[in-house]
């Protein structure tokens, strides 16, 4: 039950400060975040909680990345419905604060601006199809669990796990923020979408298949390049 908690707490503080960033802070330019700045502090979240979460639940806050540790070999199936559902929860429950915060701002209309939800075609903030917005949300994720399997290998450099992750989602969104808003994580697409309604519902199937097909895909990968074929 502690890590089931423990990834609520750790996903809730994900989505609340990623899109939190966006909502609040990058709607206002004068503020000087822009997407650079929000691509930062959803790298920070993880960082943060990584540090904080890591040594109870392994800080998965992502159901893409539960996936592809277990295809990775590194997690027991039997705990994947738990954590899902925990980071679905967390997520949503980060969207219902955001949405309590944003709405004090006379004026704030939710449809209107997007509520950080993830889009392809018209809802993609550069306007990009569908087929880009998949192939970019299955290689992002990919990338990602190849970073988190590697960082975190035994054989790696113990302590510096967080920081690699934690970059590594920044530059993820600082590639991909222009295609789809970037997901790379089903909890994150689902706590913003579920408010929105509409057309981020609608569109909310590609933020779970690509995600979690480019978490297996990762895992995979770096099962062939993090083989230690000397000790066999």
């Amino acid at each position: 039950m502690n890590k089931l908690i423990a990834e609520f707490v750790g996903t809730f503080w994900l989505v609340l400060g990623g899109c939190g960033s966006a909502v609040l802070a990058a709607a206002f330019p004068e503020l000087g975040i822009g997407f650079v700045g929000v691509s930062l502090a959803f790298g920070l979240t993880v960082l943060t909680m990584a540090f904080a979460i890591g040594h109870i639940s392994g800080c998965h806050l992502n159901p893409a990345v539960s996936v592809g540790l277990w295809a990775g070999g590194r997690f027991a199936i039997k705990d994947l419905p738990g954590y899902i559902i925990a980071q679905v929860l967390g997520g949503i429950a980060a969207g219902a604060v955001l949405y309590l915060i944003a709405s004090g701002k006379p004026g704030f209309d939710l449809v209107a601006s997007g509520f950080a939800s993830n889009g392809f075609g018209e809802h993609s903030p550069g306007g990009y199809s569908m087929m880009a917005a998949l192939v970019c949300e299955v290689v992002m994720t990919a990338m990602f669990l190849v970073v988190i399997l590697g960082a975190t290998d035994s054989r790696a450099a113990q302590g510096f796990a967080p920081i690699a992750i934690g970059l590594c989602l920044t530059l993820i969104h600082l590639i991909s923020i222009p295609v789809t808003n970037t997901s790379v994580n089903p909890a994150r697409s689902t706590g913003v979408a579920i408010f929105v309604g509409g057309w981020a519902i609608q569109q909310l199937w590609l933020f779970w298949v690509a995600p979690v097909v480019g978490g297996i895909v990762g895992a995979l990968v770096y099962r062939v390049i993090g083989c230690d074929c000397e000790k066999k």
